[in-house]
C-alpha cells in the first residue's frame, strides 16, 4: 500500500460520539469523513471512495447494517473495503446478523475510542494482504 493516509468513513448519528471518534482517528494517521445518517453515509461511501468504514447501526434514515447491506451488494470498485461496525446491540443475534450482511469486525458499545482506532488499525494491515478477487 502507498504511503497516502488511509480515508476512514464514519458514520454515527450521535455527534459527540462521530466528532470525537473522528479526531481520535484524525490523530492517529486518517483522513476522516463523517456521516450524521445512513442515507449520507451511502453518498458520501460513492462519492469520498473511503478505504475502511465504520458504522454505527442505529442511525436515522437508513440504519448501519442496511448501509453494509447496499455497500457489500454493489461495491464501488473490487477492491476490498473493510466495514466495522460499532453497535449498542451486543447480543450474538445482532453479530450473526453483522456478519451475515459481511462485516469485517464487529464491536459493542460502550468501547473506548481505543478499541475503534486500533480495530481500524487492524483492518489497515489487512487490506494489503486482500486480493482483488476478495480472498486472502
Amino acid at each position: 500500500m502507498s504511503d497516502r493516509a488511509l480515508k476512514i468513513l464514519v458514520a454515527d448519528d450521535e455527534p459527540d460520539v462521530l466528532a470525537i471518534t473522528a479526531r481520535k482517528l484524525r490523530e492517529a494517521g486518517f483522513k476522516v469523513v463523517t456521516a450524521v445518517d445512513g442515507e449520507d453515509a451511502l453518498v458520501l461511501f460513492n462519492s469520498e471512495e473511503p478505504d475502511i468504514l465504520v458504522l454505527d447501526v442505529n442511525m436515522p434514515r437508513k440504519d448501519g447494517l442496511e448501509v453494509l447491506r447496499q455497500v457489500k451488494a454493489a461495491p464501488a470498485s473490487k477492491r476490498w473495503i473493510p466495514v466495522i461496525i460499532v453497535s449498542a446491540q451486543g447480543e450474538l443475534e445482532d453479530m450473526r446478523r453483522g456478519f451475515d450482511l459481511q462485516a469485517d469486525h464487529y464491536l459493542t458499545k460502550p468501547c473506548r475510542m481505543e478499541d475503534i482506532v486500533q480495530a481500524v488499525r487492524l483492518m489497515a494491515t489487512l487490506i494489503p494482504l486482500r486480493t482483488p478477487s476478495g480472498s486472502f
